[in-house]
């Protein structure tokens, strides 16, 4: 090959080679220095984080109190006796850790309105990571320190507590919770493409629900996905396999009065249209041109179903938090709802 050519080929391979090495060194991004361990803001929370002030000036007032936190500070000293030692960090030589005191108020903060992570990180004066971590690991402290308590699992006898309420108040026999799921609106998880995408054209976590006649939870089940429908969640869940399976035990059969020629009736769960007709499980008689028999049916029905809806709004109402798109990924959200 002629020394010219050569010589050419030589200079446009390191002319390319100094443009790729340009382009390479244009798209690395600068390694960020860290200026603070600790940032000086974040040193005052003792002295001006909103735990430390506002808080401690709240316990003055119980009404503000209430307001701040959703709850008294009766509930919320004896909250914090039950999930204290469940949230209870060490102190290290580097840092002092978050009492369980003010990780139970950051907690109780987030769920109580719709701020995000970063707004009570600046409030409390803490890291927005450090508020995330918190979040989840309280949120689990407190359904692992509660729910047996709370809401342990019905027996036969709170069964038939259950039914006598719904017969007493809304005029339905044999009634033992009224079902019902809602949708919480979450951000829309990566890569989980249409799973958490529901009719209402948002992301969604299923909460499904069974209510008694005094708007009490006695069985939530958390986590479905969106895109299911009641009847769905019904089926992808524990309770529905129980109910289906009839390990719930429930009372027996029971003659209602008025009705004893029909004989004994199974005691029974009332949803909606978008539930399935089972045995323990009714819902109303479709159609417009009804009987006054299946209308009365119907309305009787919807009375003492509503309980449940009313229970979605009062937990809405004092769990802000549901009334927001959440931005935490769908595992923290199952714990916090």
């Amino acid at each position: 090959m002629d020394a010219g050519v050569v010589a050419r080929v030589s200079r446009v391979t390191r002319v390319c080679a100094r443009l790729h090495l340009v382009y390479t060194l244009s798209r690395m991004r600068p390694c960020s220095v860290r200026r603070f361990w600790v940032h000086p803001i974040l040193r005052k929370r003792l002295q001006r984080g909103e735990y430390h002030l506002l808080v401690q000036e709240l316990r003055l007032d119980d009404r503000l109190f209430q307001r701040y936190f959703r709850m008294s500070k009766e509930v919320f000293d004896e909250l914090l006796g039950k999930v204290g030692p469940l949230i209870t960090k060490v102190d290290t030589h580097l840092r002092m850790s978050i009492g369980p005191a003010e990780r139970l108020a950051i907690c109780l903060r987030y769920l109580a309105t719709d701020d995000s992570y970063a707004t009570i990180a600046f409030s409390y004066r803490v890291g927005r990571s450090t508020v995330a971590v918190i979040v989840k690991e309280v949120a689990g402290a407190i359904w692992t320190a509660l729910v047996e308590e709370c809401m342990p699992v019905p027996q036969v006898e709170d069964w038939r507590a259950i039914a006598a309420g719904f017969q007493e108040r809304w005029e339905f026999p044999n009634c033992v919770g009224a079902i019902d799921g809602k949708h919480v609106v979450i951000q829309a998880p990566a890569n989980a493409g249409s799973l958490y995408f529901n009719y209402k054209s948002t992301h969604s976590l299923v909460l499904l629900a069974v209510v008694d006649a005094e708007y009490l939870f006695r069985v939530v089940d958390v986590g479905g996905f969106g895109r299911s429908s009641d009847s769905g969640s019904l089926r992808n869940s524990a309770f529905g396999e129980s109910l289906r399976d009839g390990s719930l035990q429930l009372p027996p059969d029971t003659v209602i009065a008025g009705s004893e020629r029909r004989g004994p009736l199974p005691h029974v769960f009332v949803g909606d249209e978008a539930f399935p007709l089972l045995d323990n499980l009714l819902r109303p008689f479709p159609g417009r041109h009804l009987t006054r028999e299946r209308r009365l049916f119907n309305y009787r029905l919807s009375r003492a179903r509503l309980v449940v809806e009313c229970a979605f709004g009062i937990l809405s109402t004092q769990w802000k938090m549901l009334r927001r798109v959440i931005t935490t990924s769908p595992e923290v959200t199952e714990l916090c709802v």
